[in-house]
């Protein structure tokens, strides 16, 4: 049966253009999505949105589009921790596309061994209010002690403004961490500012700590957006994600985060998007780590030692 879209979602862009910027060959979109299709993988009944269906199908041609070889696929929290969307998706890559599950405490081992064998590497931990109620740390920490054991990470989803009340849980969790969106700073108060400031030394507290240069189109707050040609996009993001890049070059990471899950102000061109790592990772060598060689180290090790 088909879903209806939470009124005023703003769908994918309709003809994302070909990047100008030229890739290293094997690059990596380490955060995208699939959302759906809602008629064969419902969305979860305790949803805070209900997407435009996003297809696994669609996704790779995307990515074929913009000259990328490969994707992470970060579970929605439109499908909770039903991962059957995810793991069609992965089985569906021929081996080009990792996965980022949701799931709960209860999870069986039998469950953990399928999610594994079909490319899953790593959970999210969402502590975003206004998208989920977010999960007891005592449910977290069960849920770290089951995937340790298979190398698994935690992806972390937090708000700049909550992270001196979970900086003291993160540090403890013993895998390694990767955080979404540069930690969503507030980007009028400057890259130089003390918030920042504070998730940069948190970067700094453990070797381990990853960071995902992504989703500037999120964080801006005076554009000009990645539309209409616009090559010189998000500028008042770009000092935070250069600093990252630059102080952490074999710690970071890049996505799409296609098809964008609840912007409201307008829907980039994923083109632009791409083009706009011109300014994050300015030279070859840094924008060769934080495509290629950093997300193969994280979530193709064989490969990338071979």
């Amino acid at each position: 049966m088909a879903t209806e879209k939470t009124p005023g979602w703003l769908d994918r862009h309709p003809a994302p253009s070909r990047p100008e910027l030229a890739l290293p060959e094997g690059a990596v979109d380490a955060h995208c999505h699939v959302f759906g299709p809602g008629d064969a993988f419902p969305y979860a009944p305790e949803r805070r949105y209900t997407p435009c269906d996003a297809s696994a199908e669609q996704l790779f041609a995307l990515r074929d589009h913009l000259g990328l070889a490969r994707n992470v696929i970060v579970q929605a929290t439109c499908h909770g921790a039903d991962n059957r969307a995810l793991l069609d998706a992965l089985r569906r890559s021929g081996g080009r596309a990792r996965g980022v599950a949701t799931v709960r405490p209860g999870v069986s081992e039998a469950e953990l061994r399928e999610l594994h064998e079909a490319g899953v590497r790593g959970v999210r931990f969402n502590f975003v209010r206004r998208l989920v109620d977010v999960t007891p740390e005592a449910e977290l920490r069960e849920v770290v002690a089951r995937i340790a054991p298979l190398g698994w990470h935690v992806v972390l989803y937090f708000e700049a403004a909550d992270l001196a009340e979970l900086a003291g849980f993160f540090l403890s969790i013993p895998v390694p961490l990767v955080v979404d969106h540069l930690g969503r700073p507030d980007v009028a108060e400057g890259a130089d500012g003390p918030g920042f400031g504070a998730f940069l030394d948190f970067l700094r507290a453990r070797e381990d700590i990853w960071c995902k240069v992504s989703c500037p189109e999120r964080l801006s707050l005076t554009g000009p957006p990645a539309l209409d040609g616009e090559r010189n996009a998000y500028r008042d993001v770009v000092p935070f994600a250069r600093r990252v890049v630059e102080e952490f070059p074999d710690r970071v990471l890049w996505g799409t985060d296609w098809p964008h899950p609840n912007l409201t102000g307008h829907m980039p061109d994923d083109g632009l998007l791409v083009d706009h790592l011109a300014h994050v990772a300015p030279t070859g060598e840094l924008l060769r780590r934080l495509l290629v060689d950093n997300p193969m180290r994280l979530y193709w090790p064989s490969d990338e030692r071979s």
